[in-house]
């Protein structure tokens, strides 16, 4: 039977005149991208730092792999970048890289292959001996991430890791972190809930502290409910709705905002809804962005009507 890498029991944390964490209780096991979101102080970067180690909680239990965070049986096997992590300007870009190997009982030679390795993933080779007062902001956020991969870590806790980057560099940490899923699982904390919905199958809500979801995965939604979320091109609203609220098997749509439109449906009636909407939507004569099955996390998370 398989054992869930992260436990957390009743896991509470207040700093002075403040409760960051209350009773929060979950378990993660091993595999696809878990998402962490919550506004901010909900007390997201507060469980990343009792989860690597930096804090000790005020009440409560954790176990990764068994064992309280920061315990020597954990070293290289659970890795952090923190959101304000920081490179030291006065060293190289492979220097610090292989410190940080080395760090983890890595001979120097097979330190230096590491951390080409990270580079190479990042496609940071030509940057590998500046120092990081001459990276970009987009080099800089993506050296840190690769120094949190050294040593192929099982556990790897993101905390806001593309925030800043432009959609180039978010590209290259996004397929990163879906090329190592198969061997890594990562935590991720972030307000960007498209990148989320891209990655992670599995979310943690936290609000006021408090564990409000521990799942959004859409094969728990009841058989008798689909969804499909259509984001339209500039189109007479209330026509679209009411052509397709006329199709066999569909249950309501919903417009939550502009161009946007969610259409719940009975797969026991209708199975290929989605080549019926398009057929609808063909004989307008009306244009469609995209079309996709279920709703964008933004909706399951925080408009849940």
């Amino acid at each position: 039977m398989k054992s869930p890498i992260i436990q957390c029991q009743q896991l509470s944390h207040a700093y002075v005149g403040k409760v960051a964490l209350s009773n929060v209780t979950f378990e993660l096991d091993a595999g696809e991208p878990v998402g962490l979101v919550g506004p901010n102080g909900a007390g997201k970067t507060t469980l990343l730092n009792i989860l690597s180690g930096f804090l000790r909680p005020t009440s409560g239990q954790v176990r990764l792999f068994g064992h309280s965070p920061g315990a020597v049986p954990l070293n290289g096997k659970v890795s952090a970048l923190p959101q304000d992590a920081r490179l030291d300007p006065s060293f190289t870009v492979t220097e610090q890289l292989v410190f940080y190997a080395r760090l983890q009982g890595m001979a120097r030679q097979q330190a230096m292959l590491e951390a080409g390795r990270v580079l190479d993933a990042f496609a940071l080779k030509e940057v590998a001996h500046e120092k990081p007062p001459v990276l970009s902001h987009g080099m800089a956020k993506r050296v840190a991430i690769a120094q949190a991969l050294i040593g192929l870590p099982a556990l790897v806790l993101l905390d806001e890791p593309t925030a800043g980057l432009d959609p180039v560099n978010v590209r290259t940490v996004r397929a990163v972190i879906a090329e190592l899923t198969s061997t890594t699982t990562f935590i991720i904390s972030s307000h960007d809930l498209a990148e989320l919905d891209r990655l992670c199958q599995q979310v943690l809500l936290l609000e006021n502290g408090r564990l409000q979801i521990e799942t959004i995965r859409e094969d728990e939604q009841p058989a008798a409910s689909r969804f499909i979320t259509l984001q339209m091109e500039p189109c007479p609203a209330l026509d679209l709705m009411a052509s397709l609220k006329a199709l066999d098997g569909v249950v309501q749509v919903t417009n939550p905002q502009k161009n946007e439109f969610i259409v719940e449906y009975n797969p026991g009636v209708q199975l290929n809804m989605d080549q019926l909407l398009m057929q609808v939507i063909h004989s307008h004569h009306w244009h469609y962005r995209q079309l996709s099955h279920g709703k964008t996390l933004e909706e399951k998370l925080f408009f849940k009507g």
